[in-house]
């Protein structure tokens, strides 16, 4: 049951990191990394990310995947909250549409830390099950 889950929250985390990196590649200024380039990086990221997940989800190599993909999942409101246009600076409410870019960044810290709750326990499972 708990593979399940923690197959459905990484996917939903894949899902919003892609409309996280579309929100930020439609908004942002010419020159930047996020006006295109990043999508170079992100796409193959996230296709070894859903590999991980489908593929080798019941597998110590898939939840190591899922760990590090939950990882960049709780590091996308990090980034947005602590750098130069961060929330704390009043940036991101200047942002359109505020509220969907806002929420996004919620909901993927709150799938990734799940997923990286779920992600140790199955990993500490495998550990639990080896023979000493």
């Amino acid at each position: 049951m708990e593979n399940r889950i923690l197959t459905v929250t990484s996917l939903l985390t894949i899902l919003l990191l892609t409309l996280h990196l579309t929100s930020d590649t439609i908004h942002a200024r010419v020159g930047t990394p996020e006006a295109g380039g990043s999508t170079l990086v992100g796409v193959p990221i996230l296709a070894l990310w859903l590999y991980g997940t489908l593929v080798l989800g019941q597998r110590r190599s898939g939840y190591i995947i899922m760990l590090i993909g939950s990882l960049i999942g709780i590091g996308m409101p990090l980034i947005h909250v602590i750098g130069a246009g961060g929330i704390f600076r009043g940036q991101i409410a200047r942002s359109s549409p505020a509220f969907l870019f806002v929420w996004t960044l919620h909901a993927l810290g709150v799938t990734g830390m799940f997923s990286f709750m779920l992600s140790v326990r199955a990993l500490w499972g495998l550990r639990r099950d080896q023979p000493q």
